[in-house]
Formats: structure tokens, C-alpha cells, sequence
């Protein structure tokens, strides 16, 4: 019978004790450095960060960019951040916070109470502020966990009823005031105190001044006395919940739950206990901007927060957050909070009307949403 199978490639025989040489997985493919930036999700951030400094290094005075001017760019960029990283979080866990905005101002109403009204040391104030914050966002996560109602809908109600609760409880507290005042002076001085308000390394600016290295007045006194607490919380922020997603378990399970919930309880990831705790987060940064903003000003309001959930999130997104979760960056966030301080500061630095900042915000999550999309299709090869 006449042998029809096809003939085999010749195989050059193995040399005795030679390593057998492994076979490479054709799926496992070495990525460019250029496609590893576009996977990165802070990318759009970046750009438009890059795009509206040359904006206004071709339209604002140059004043803008002294060490002054951008000291007031950083400290409401600092305010609105803390509250974007952690709503960038929580996004990247898959659920939305629309009540921060709404807690900024209840937290002020607790921590001024706590202080004015019980006289209490502002140390105990402030554990006091967070732990009820802390309770009020385990509170929504756990409606949200329970009912399987969506987030966007259980915030939204509690972003009324923090707003309505900060209100009735300023109107109760001052006798009909919608405003507390004096918070500043129960305060009162201390190292606690300065860890919550005013300025840091004063004594640094003094000596830098001293020796022409900042700008100084004619007295000699720095044009800059320190750099504001807030935007020292905001820098730690922003490091602190970057290295927890990309170094640790936590990170890791905050990703999983974003991603595909289902699969990740079926792995061992603890879904619900995850996203508890991201919602808690954002009740508690929303605290520590009351806290910051209340020490600095000595007094609150309802309108605190006003507004500051849209924006949150928004700078979320522009930071490369996907509404579906699973996908962000804390970094991105930073960035997209700095975007936000540097618009909304340096119109005042050009001849154009500040109210051009609301048409930025419309375009600029519009931009940033469209931009992401098509750099993850280019690299991921969606359709």
C-alpha cells in the first residue's frame, strides 16, 4: 500500500542534557511604550492640563503664573480634588456619589454644632464630623448594596435631604440664620488647628524671601507667607489612593467590583464590604473639605458644596473614569481637579467673561468622554 500521509518536517535531533527550549505563546506580545502611555487612563488629563497652559500662557497676564498666582489656582484645584480622587474611587468601583456635594455642607452644619453648640475641643469635633460621615455613606452604600436600586438614584435622594438637613438645621442652630459664624474662635489655636487650616512652612517662605529666592514686598515680607494645608491634604490624597490601586489587594478588588461585580464575588473579592467602604470614603472627604473650608473661613453655610458633585465627577471623568466602572485613575483625577482650578482662577486673568467657565465644563466632559473612547478602541481594537 502506498504510504499518502504528508511528509513531516525535518526535527534536528536534541543534543543529550541540552535545556529544552520553551515555546513562545504567540499571544504574549511586548507593547510599545507609546501604546503602554495610551492605556493609560490619566492620559486625556494630561493633555488637556498641557492645552490649557498653553491657553493661558498665550491669553492671561503673566501675573498668573507667579508663585502667588498659582498658590490661587491650587487652593480651590485642592477643595474640588479631594473630592474627585474619591469620587474617581468610587467610580472605578462602579457606583456614583451625587450627595458629596450635599455632605460638604452637612459636615460644616455637624462640625460647627460640635463646636459652638456642645463645646466640644476641636479635636473631638473633627472625630466626631468624620464618624458621622463615615456612618451617613455606609448608610448609602448599604441602600444601595440592599434595594439593588442604582446609586445615581439613592445619592440623588440623599443630595436633597442633606441639603433640606443642612438648612432646617442652620435656621435651628442660629435662630433662623442660614449662616453659622464664630466657628473660627471656639476653635481656638493649637497644632491641630494648624493641621486643618491656614498655611504650611511658613517659616521656609521667610527664609526664601530672605534670600531673593521668591518674591517679596517692600518690607520683606514673602508675597507668599506658605502653602495652604488643603492643597498638602490634596498632594497626599492623591498619592495615598494611587499607591492603594495600583500596590495593593484593596486596589485590585476596587477594579474587580467596577469591572464585573458578579465574577468577582465568584473569585473571593467582597463586593459589598468593597463598595461600603468607597462610599464611606467619599462621605468622609466630603467632611475633610467641610472641615478645611470651615476652619479657614470661620463660619459655614447651606450653600457650602454647592454643586461641587458635578463637578467632582466631572473631573473624574476628564481624570479618564468610565461611567461603567472598572477603568480610572486617581492621578487623572488630581489632574483634572488642577484643569478645573486653573480655568476657573485664570479666566480672571484674561479679558474674557468668567462666566465662560460653565460653557468649559459642558465641553470639556464632552471632549474628555469622546477622547478616552476613541484611545481605548485604538488600542484595544474595539469597534
Amino acid at each position: 500500500m502506498t504510504d499518502v500521509s504528508q511528509p513531516t518536517a525535518h526535527v534536528a535531533p536534541v543534543p543529550p542534557g541540552a535545556p529544552a527550549k520553551p515555546a513562545r505563546d504567540e499571544r504574549l506580545k511586548e507593547a510599545s511604550l507609546l501604546t503602554k502611555a495610551m492605556r493609560r487612563p490619566e492620559l486625556g488629563a494630561l493633555a488637556g492640563l498641557v492645552l490649557v497652559t498653553i491657553f493661558f500662557l498665550s491669553t492671561a497676564d503673566s501675573s498668573m503664573f507667579t508663585l502667588a498666582g498659582i498658590m490661587n489656582i491650587l487652593t480651590p484645584a485642592s477643595q474640588l480634588g479631594i473630592l474627585a480622587i474619591a469620587a474617581a474611587l468610587l467610580m472605578i468601583g462602579g457606583e456614583f456619589d451625587l450627595s458629596i456635594g450635599s455632605m460638604v455642607a452637612f459636615a460644616g452644619l455637624i462640625f460647627g454644632s460640635f463646636l459652638t453648640l456642645t463645646g466640644w475641643p476641636l479635636l473631638l469635633a473633627i472625630a466626631g464630623t468624620f464618624v458621622l460621615a463615615a456612618l451617613l455613606g455606609g448608610l448609602n452604600g448599604q441602600i444601595v448594596i440592599r434595594t439593588r436600586l442604582p446609586s445615581f438614584i439613592v445619592t440623588l435622594a440623599f443630595l436633597f435631604i442633606l441639603r433640606g438637613l443642612s438648612l432646617v438645621g442652620l435656621k435651628w442652630a442660629t435662630g433662623g440664620s442660614t449662616q453659622m459664624r464664630g466657628i473660627g474662635d471656639q476653635a481656638g489655636q493649637g497644632i491641630v488647628r494648624e493641621i486643618f487650616s491656614g498655611n504650611a512652612l511658613e517659616g521656609l517662605f521667610s527664609w526664601l524671601a530672605a534670600h531673593d529666592i521668591v518674591a517679596k514686598f517692600p518690607n520683606g515680607t514673602p508675597t507668599v507667607t506658605g502653602v495652604p494645608v488643603s492643597i498638602l491634604w490634596f498632594i497626599l490624597f492623591a498619592i495615598v489612593a494611587t499607591w492603594i490601586l495600583l500596590r495593593t489587594k484593596a486596589g485590585n478588588w476596587i477594579f474587580a467590583s467596577g469591572g464585573d461585580a458578579n465574577a468577582a464575588r465568584n473569585s473571593g473579592v467582597p463586593v459589598d464590604r468593597v463598595k461600603t467602604s468607597l462610599f464611606m470614603l467619599t462621605a468622609c472627604a466630603a467632611a475633610l473639605v467641610a472641615i478645611l473650608t470651615v476652619l479657614d473661613a470661620g463660619s459655614t453655610d447651606s450653600r457650602r458644596g454647592f454643586q461641587k458633585e458635578f463637578e467632582a465627577i466631572i473631573a473624574a471623568v476628564i481624570g479618564g473614569c468610565l461611567l461603567t466602572g472598572g477603568y480610572g485613575s486617581a492621578i487623572g483625577a488630581f489632574f483634572g481637579a488642577i484643569i478645573f482650578g486653573m480655568v476657573s482662577i485664570g479666566l480672571t486673568y484674561t479679558r474674557f467673561d468668567s462666566d465662560w467657565f460653565q460653557v468649559f465644563l459642558g465641553a470639556m466632559l464632552l471632549l474628555a468622554v469622546l477622547f478616552n473612547n476613541f484611545i481605548r478602541r485604538k488600542v484595544t481594537g474595539e469597534r
